[in-house]
């Protein structure tokens, strides 16, 4: 019986998912009061690949640019930057959503709030799992990767002021 009531205490456990298009940190907040506590952190490397390493002709091949023939100097890719990154985000943003199904089915959480950059969490939203859209409580369209779990706690539950 005892460790029924620890898995229903733990699924009551509200987690936070901090992320941008190259990092998710998955946290737990296990009581009111408490500090942040990381679960699950996932990084995507291709977030931070150069522009000539996400451009591919129709056949798939990456550009070389150093040839002579015009198909790699740029004219015809290179507007493709912006669309190859958001292609690149959406990737990411399914393994994410992946990875929160996965904690939720195994009762990491009952509650999720969201805080991503504002192009990342429309992403995001998109890929989530019905039962886990379903608990979300709060987002913020704010990229906040960069905080240590103190400060992000400190930012995202102040303490009550004090009277």
């Amino acid at each position: 019986m005892a460790a029924a009531t620890s898995a229903i205490n733990h699924a009551a456990a509200l987690c936070v998912l901090v992320a941008d298009e190259a990092i998710a940190k998955l946290m737990s907040l296990p009581k009111p009061g408490a500090e942040l506590v990381e679960l699950h952190a996932m990084s995507y490397p291709m977030a931070h690949a150069r522009e000539s390493e996400l451009h591919r002709d129709a056949h798939g091949r990456r550009h070389g640019g150093n040839s002579g023939d015009m198909r790699g100097s740029g004219n015809a890719t290179t507007s493709a930057g912006d669309s190859d990154r958001h292609l690149e985000a959406a990737r990411f943003a399914k393994q994410v959503a992946a990875e929160l199904s996965r904690h939720f089915r195994e009762k990491r959480f009952a509650r999720l709030h969201l805080v991503a950059a504002p192009r990342f969490l429309g992403l995001l939203r998109q890929q989530l799992a019905d039962d886990v859209a379903a608990v979300v409580e709060d987002e913020k369209a704010k990229d906040l990767t960069h905080l240590d779990a103190a400060a992000l706690t400190a930012h995202l539950f102040p303490p009550p002021p004090k009277r």
